[in-house]
């Protein structure tokens, strides 16, 4: 089950408003690496709480596909309007220097958003099993 950090243990909420492509050279300020990884600038921003398959380098066909689609979703939920990230206070960064933050939109929150579509799980600590 994806928590919300309590009020507390949240950074302030930071305005987001921006076109998302897909990540490669040449291809913007902004833009969507996976399905719980994008980049806006030279910060990299991983979705907390959430684990999506993978892209590059997937374990298995099913997940390479389940990866394409959560990737895509990702980017069409940031393409939709403006959002807010909110950071985890207690634990900023995941282990590869990535920003951990919440990323919502009114009452829509994007890992949730994912993992009800079944293109993420609750990350619990390990890599989710996709093959």
């Amino acid at each position: 089950m994806l928590v919300d950090p309590p009020g507390f243990l949240s950074s302030e909420p930071e305005q987001i408003s921006a076109h998302f492509t897909r990540c490669g050279p040449g291809r913007g300020n902004a833009c969507v690496v996976d399905g719980d990884t994008f980049k806006l600038g030279k910060r990299k921003i991983r979705i907390a709480g959430i684990d999506a398959p993978e892209v590059r380098p997937a374990r298995c066909t099913t997940e390479a596909e389940l990866g394409e689609r959560a990737t895509s979703a990702l980017q069409a939920w940031l393409n939709r309007g403006p959002f807010t990230m909110r950071g985890w206070a207690h634990r900023p960064l995941d282990r590869f220097g990535r920003e951990l933050m919440t990323v919502t939109r009114g009452q829509s929150d994007a890992g949730k958003d994912l993992i009800r579509a079944g293109l993420a799980k609750a990350y619990s600590g390990s890599k989710a099993e996709w093959c």
